[in-house]
């Protein structure tokens, strides 16, 4: 029978006597159903008169006691509620067994009395747990103490509690009172180890043991003999490991990795290893400290090398540097880095921000580095500014400014001596075109790196084996440049050779620039055809190589106005090239919404990166070549006459493009690749073609149909054709120097 039926079966029971339903005469209860047969008497005896008067009085007691019982009842039931039913349930017959308890005879009245002590406690305690729960909801921090004071000492059961105190000196003690259970995987030496602290940190509030202390004065709960026979390990250890706790060496605390402990010797004499050879693996410095007598394992190996810091470290090594045969920088790291310092500064100056200092020392990391690798040298010549020396050509007339020291006019240097005492002298043809001398001194130079060794000193503004000065070569440059000429005409003008003319302007070759800036650029419509170029030049600076003799010139050029833009040459066809173009023509202020390319697949990437805001649009002329040129790797030569079912396909995918509207376009598109199921089960190569089409697609449908963006790249190749009529006639460039000035001077040729 459960409790709670019974428990209201017996109060049932409790009433009907209390109603004066007597159950001595047996009547009460049949009526009421309770009985079912009647009751049988065993024996009827003689009962004395006080026997009589005290049943009758312990009846009258009852009949007028009942509301009490019930009322404690009641009481000690919703107690038991509201604290969260700590306890048994059976609580509220309690005051029911103390009212139905006989309070005569010597036995009876003790027992009485003992239950009623019980009541009285029982109610108290359960008044404090109810005051205990309560303020446990409002979140009123005394409930802990109240619960583990009182409600733990009057019902032996708690629920879990932690709290935590800061002291006085800094400190936090907590406080854990309950049961609880912490599991701890034991295959983890790290949190095995920290488990065992975390135990051997437990101290009892009322421990009084006079046994030895530990090294901060405490009486652990939980001795080391006891962890070190829980957990499998020395007595030794686990002091160790108290130790390095209140040393705070977390280093050998957290050397975990391994059964044993990682010490900073056997860190130093692993990392020494590692920087002895630096390219060694991690495997192949424990062969070797193994093969010498160190008793260290792979894994202490590994986490010496990672807490050293010298994984990272070897990481940036090889990295930035080759390391064999000697140590010396990665070239490809530099000009990754060079790029990103040219592009951060770049969107610095278009945004108007300020360098920042980061950004400058950042710079001068750089600089550095390329001093450790390449000789010093001497300073250039501090001579005026190229726009003071412009000046009188655009203003008017000019002071002549004196060095304050004779330099080399070939390397810059100061350390030079004279070579001859003699004079010189120097023709020239003033400003009113009449011949003039001067008195010039030759120098020999003491800089072991030029090559000239020894130089002639000459006025400002006058050139070296020539009578014509700095003024008339700029009108030449002015006359050429700036008024869109030619060399012969130029010439003429001047009374001089077209070839002489030439020269000039070759000069200038690598000053165009602030030339261009300062009196005006050449204004783009925003959409732009990139294209390079393969050129011969002997002598370069490119490594030995079966290509060592070939660079590749880049152009930049309006597709709608035909104006050249940029261009540049570079020792290799390449992305790092491809972008040291586009950043380039960034800098020239140059911003496109458009560039069209050929099919090369560096420029997608790096567009995005250099001109984020620009379309860029892949020629369709190119894409129709590359289209035929997989037909024919797929079907053969001769596949008009072999593979009918390739000529087909080959011109609906030529029909794509013979629209000037897009959904048109698109719609062929789709026509196409509904075939390509059947052309794939017929020939699977043919997956080529289709594979080609699809990849190109969304850069070949940006230019049907559009009125800024041409269809294909043939601006540049007719800038190119024209610069290759220049080229042919010099059979090449003899030296990457004669390259880069021809390249300057093509640039502003009309």
């Amino acid at each position: 029978m459960h409790g709670n039926t019974f428990r209201i079966i017996v109060q049932v029971w409790i009433m009907l006597s209390l109603m004066g339903t007597s159950m001595e005469k047996g009547v009460g209860l049949e009526q009421s159903g309770w009985i079912v047969q009647p009751a049988q008497v065993i024996g009827i005896g003689k009962v004395s008169e006080k026997a009589a008067w005290r049943a009758a009085r312990y009846r009258s007691g009852l009949r007028n006691s009942w509301r009490v019982a019930w009322i404690r009842s009641l009481m000690l039931m919703g107690m038991w509620e509201m604290s969260g039913q700590v306890g048994t349930d059976w609580i509220g017959m309690l005051p029911w067994l103390v009212w139905i308890m006989p309070g005569e005879g010597r036995y009876w009245s003790k027992i009485r009395r003992l239950l009623w002590e019980v009541q009285r406690v029982v109610m108290v305690g359960y008044v404090i747990l109810s005051v205990v729960a309560v303020l446990r909801r409002l979140e009123v921090g005394s409930a802990h103490w109240l619960m583990v004071g009182l409600g733990g000492v009057l019902c032996g059961q708690t629920e879990p509690r932690v709290w935590v105190e800061k002291q006085e000196d800094g400190s936090y003690q907590a406080n854990i009172s309950g049961q609880f259970r912490l599991q701890v995987c034991g295959e983890s030496p790290f949190r095995k180890r920290l488990l065992i602290v975390f135990l051997g940190l437990l101290q009892s509030m009322n421990d009084e043991r006079s046994s030895r202390r530990t090294r901060d004065g405490r009486t652990p709960f939980v001795r080391q003999e006891q962890l070190a026979s829980w957990f499998g390990v020395a007595q030794e250890r686990v002091s160790l490991y108290n130790r390095y706790w209140l040393k705070g060496d977390w280093a050998n605390l957290l050397s975990l990795k391994t059964a044993e402990v990682l010490t900073t010797y056997l860190i130093e004499r692993i990392v020494t290893v590692c920087a002895t050879f630096p390219k060694w693996s991690n495997e192949r410095v424990y062969e070797y400290l193994h093969q010498q007598g160190v008793k260290v394992s792979q894994k202490q190996v590994e986490q010496a090398v990672e807490q050293s810091g010298w994984k990272g470290l070897r990481a940036s090594l090889l990295e930035r540097y080759e390391i064999e045969p000697v140590l010396r920088l990665r070239e490809e790291w530099l000009v990754t880095q060079l790029f990103r310092q040219v592009q951060d500064l770049l969107e610095r100056i278009e945004s108007g921000q300020a360098l920042t200092p980061e950004e400058q020392w950042s710079l001068k990391d750089l600089q550095s580095l390329v001093l450790e690798t390449i000789p010093a040298i001497e300073p250039p010549l501090p001579a005026c500014p190229w726009v003071q020396q412009v000046e009188p050509v655009v203003f008017g007339d000019w002071d002549e400014i004196q060095a304050e020291t004779v330099r080399c006019c070939y390397c810059g240097s100061t350390d030079v001596g004279p070579k001859s005492k003699q004079p010189r002298w120097k023709k020239y043809y003033d400003s009113n075109g009449n011949l003039q001398q001067v008195a010039v001194y030759r120098y020999y130079c003491h800089n072991p790196h030029c090559s000239k060794k020894s130089f002639t000193h000459l006025p400002h503004g006058l050139a070296p084996y020539s009578p014509y000065r700095t003024q008339f070569r700029l009108l030449a440059l002015q006359m050429y440049a700036w008024g869109y000429s030619t060399y012969r005409r130029a010439g003429t003008a001047m009374g001089l050779h077209s070839m002489t003319v030439w020269r000039w302007v070759s000069a200038w070759g690598y000053a165009l620039l602030p030339v261009a800036a300062l009196f005006g650029v050449v204004k783009s419509s925003g959409v732009v055809g990139v294209d390079e170029k393969y050129v011969l030049v002997p002598k370069n600076d490119k490594p030995a190589g079966k290509m060592r003799r070939w660079m590749y010139v880049y152009m930049a050029v309006d597709v709608w106005t035909y104006d050249l833009l940029h261009i540049a040459i570079h020792p290799f066809n390449d992305e790092n090239s491809a972008r040291a173009f586009l950043l380039a023509l960034r800098a020239k202020g140059y911003r496109p919404t458009v560039i069209v390319t050929d099919l090369r697949q560096d420029y997608g990437p790096l567009i995005a990166a250099v001109f984020p805001q620009a379309e860029h649009h892949e020629c369709i002329f190119h894409a129709l070549q590359n289209v035929q040129k997989h037909v024919k790797e797929v079907y053969g030569h001769n596949y008009a006459e072999e593979h009918p079912e390739a000529e087909l396909l080959k011109n609906k995918i030529y029909d794509i493009f013979d629209t000037s509207c897009p959904s048109e376009a698109q719609r062929r598109y789709a026509s196409v690749f509904e075939l390509k199921q059947a052309y794939l089960q017929a020939m699977p190569s043919s997956f080529a073609i289709f594979d080609f089409l699809e990849h190109h697609w969304p850069k070949l449908l940006n230019g049907i149909g559009s009125h800024l963006i041409p269809t294909t790249n043939n601006t540049v190749e007719l800038v190119i054709r024209r610069f290759d009529q220049h080229y042919q006639n010099f059979c090449g460039f003899e030296s990457i120097e004669s390259a880069q000035t021809y390249l300057a001077v093509f640039e502003k040729s009309p």
